[in-house]
């Protein structure tokens, strides 16, 4: 709530002063009261869409995603000279060790992840605030989603860059000369995952602000993200910094996306100067909100 840190009279008239041969009566002056207006009462909206912004935006980065998708796991496929001429010796130190991992069953795993992902924020639906704005919500998370969609595919369209499993001689040389084996930048499960969970606690917190929920949502949401990284490098499908980039990439936009619109509660806040009457005196009232 607003508070007033001071108020200044300026220009104050005492009307007991006045005679009845003066140019201001006390009648004049209860018939102009003027009343110090009471702040407007607050939208109740949480977030506020700018149709003619987020529609082209939204349309752009899910068309992209959608045209972009299926061409960056066509690529055209390595020859044998190509894999065998890859030496982890070439790569970044921090990198290195994620070239001898190799696992299905972990790679299977993070595909549960990410496919259970998507359709999560349904469950934003069973509270009530939130289900009043479900449209909105929705569009919002769709534009989040959007936004990582089009930051992976763009990266992985521009950039071939061999996951890890292609320079390991343990998995069989056909999977290694693959399309799909230069998609290694950047971890695109980890950012989906994150993408969608932290929309969940962001919105939940934005309607529910004073719910300790919140903290386990998003306690809730790092360990699926982080979960997501570690099976994805467990399964030798990106190096290390590809998902400290894509665990990165997918929260940000999971929380930035709804909090660029939200509906901000302080626009009175700063100084003012407001008409004052109370009966007695008249002036003006010097008044700082925050």
């Amino acid at each position: 709530m607003k508070k007033e840190i001071f108020t200044c009279l300026a220009l104050a008239c005492c009307v007991q002063g006045f005679s009845q041969t003066d140019s201001i009566s006390l009648d004049s002056v209860e018939n102009h009261r003027i009343i110090v207006p009471t702040p407007a009462v607050q939208s109740s909206k949480i977030y506020r869409l700018k149709p003619a912004v987020d529609i082209p935006l939204t349309a752009v980065t899910a068309g992209w995603s959608i045209y972009a998708f299926p061409i960056i796991y066509s690529k055209d496929t390595s020859t044998t000279a190509q894999i065998l001429a890859l030496n982890k010796n070439d790569l970044a130190a921090i990198n290195r060790h994620g070239v001898k991992h190799y696992s299905e069953n972990a790679k299977n795993t993070s595909d549960y992840l990410f496919y259970g992902a998507m359709p999560l924020p349904l469950i934003l639906l069973v509270d009530k605030e939130i289900r009043k704005d479900a449209a909105r919500v929705g569009f919002l998370y769709l534009e989040a989603m959007s936004v990582t969609g089009i930051l992976y595919t763009g990266a992985a369209y521009v950039k071939d860059k061999y996951r890890p499993y292609a320079y390991n001689p343990e998995v069989p040389i056909e999977k290694r000369k693959a399309g799909g084996a230069k998609n290694s930048f950047f971890g695109g499960h980890p950012a989906l995952v994150g993408t969608s969970t932290f929309f969940i606690a962001k919105v939940y917190s934005d309607y529910h602000p004073e719910s300790r929920i919140k903290w386990v949502l998003y306690s809730a949401a790092g360990a699926a993200t982080l979960a997501t990284s570690y099976l994805r490098y467990k399964g030798g499908l990106h190096f290390t910094t590809d998902l400290i980039i894509g665990t990165a990439i997918g929260p940000l936009s999971g929380i930035l996306v709804p909090h660029f619109h939200k509906v901000k509660k302080d626009k009175g806040a700063g100084l003012g100067l407001t008409p004052y009457y109370n009966g007695q005196a008249q002036g003006f009232a010097l008044t700082y909100r925050f």
